[in-house]
Order: C-alpha cells, then structure tokens, then sequence
C-alpha cells in the first residue's frame, strides 16, 4: 500500500517544475482576426507621465473659471436618438437666461432622473453659485463641455442627455 503512495509521489515531484515553466506561456487557441481590443484598455493603465504632474487646481477650488466651452454656446438643440446603455442621465447648462428659464421648466422631470448637470459655460464663483440656486436639489458642476460636445456632435446647450436620447 506504502509503495504506489511513493510512486505517486516521485512521480509528482518530477513533473512539477515542467508544469511551473509551460504555465507563464499562453496559447492562442483560434484568432479570427478583428480589430485589436486594446485602445479600450489603454486609459486603464496609468500613463507614467501623468504620474509626475503636479495636481491640478481645479475648478472646484476656484483655480480654473473662466469656464469657457467654445464649441458650445446658448441655442436650439436637435433631439435625437443614441445607444448609451447605462449612461447616468446628465444635462449641459450655462450662466445664460436661456438655460435658467430651460432649468426653471425641466426641474421637475431632472430630478425625477436624478441628472447630473454640468454648467460648460460660466463666469466665475458667484455666477455658479447663481445657476445652483435655478436647480435646487440638482448637483451642477462647472466643467469643460468640449468633449463631451465632440463627441456627442453638440454645438448648443441646454441640453438633457440620457441613455436613449439627447434632447431639448
């Protein structure tokens, strides 16, 4: 009984460090071709530049208003439809008469959604300060609108963007 127990044992010992060395190594099974997947992992890892900057001030602290989107000014806004599955719903606002009297009128349906507003065009602290007092009980952050406006193709705000729709 004590010998096929050893065997086994020998056996086991053997092999094993075969077994450490291959598994490091993957195999590729089958490759369809396709477009590499990597860019949306690229902003996961961090760039060991961005390490080195100093933090940025921020808009938050008072350091950075001006908040001026050029590509974005007060206007008409084409409703549409778009594929944002689990896009928190979010509007775009500025320190503008337009986008009070579309704040004063949309509140109750943006805070029904719980929408998340960024103010993409405002003068400084007390013109923020003002624009948060048109949506109590919205959250409303000055942020740059420049990204979000290229890539959505937007040129006017307000508007309220969900995950199915941008609209007016």
């Amino acid at each position: 009984m004590k010998l096929p127990l050893a065997r086994c044992l020998v056996a086991l010992s053997l092999t094993f460090p075969y077994t450490l060395a291959s598994a490091g190594q993957l195999v590729v099974l089958e490759d369809h071709g396709g477009v590499s997947a990597l860019p949306y992992y690229q902003d996961l890892v961090p760039d060991p530049a961005d390490a080195q900057r100093p933090p940025l001030q921020g808009v938050q602290m008072g350091g950075a208003f001006p908040v001026v989107t050029p590509e974005m000014t007060p206007g008409l806004v084409q409703g549409r439809v778009i594929n944002a599955p689990g896009l928190q719903p979010l509007f775009l606002v500025g320190d503008d008469e337009r986008s009070r009297t579309w704040l004063q009128q949309h509140l109750q349906q943006l805070q029904q959604l719980q929408a998340v507003g960024l103010v993409v065009n405002v003068s400084g602290p007390s013109r923020l300060a003002e624009v948060r007092k048109w949506g109590p009980g919205l959250q409303l952050l000055p942020t740059l609108g420049s990204d979000i406006a290229g890539r959505l193709g937007l040129r006017h705000y307000p508007v309220l963007i969900t995950s199915t729709t941008v609209q007016q």
